[in-house]
């Protein structure tokens, strides 16, 4: 079961999936990304996922690709050590930014104007 809450913040737009990212879940996280292709400034917040498969990362990842051929910008918040290290040994860190808190993703986001890629 994965429960995705989105939230307006200043500025940008907060998506929190909860729950664990597979492939059993995947369509729904997807359709969630999907949804907020437009939006100009995208923060998704990891905290509430305990475990992501190939899939998740996939989809993850090609929402991150939709946003950003929309003009958007997105960063990735994550506390969870272990989803931190998986991140970065993908080289996941590389495409977007990765910081361990929301403020964090959210400053980064904040401080580069929106701008088409």
């Amino acid at each position: 079961m994965l429960d995705i809450q989105i939230e307006q913040a200043d500025g940008y737009t907060i998506c929190r999936p909860v729950g664990e990212l597979d492939a059993f879940t995947v369509s729904q996280f997807r359709q969630a990304l999907a949804e907020l292709a437009s939006t100009p400034r995208l923060l998704i917040d990891m905290a509430g996922v305990p475990f992501v498969d190939s899939a998740g990362l996939g989809a993850l990842i090609g929402g991150i690709r939709r946003s950003r051929e929309m003009g958007g910008d997105v960063a990735v918040s994550c506390s969870r050590p272990t989803l931190t290290r998986l991140l970065r040994t993908t080289g996941f860190d590389r495409i977007v930014t990765v910081a361990e808190t929301v403020e964090e993703a959210a400053a980064a986001l904040l401080a580069e104007p929106s701008t088409p890629r």
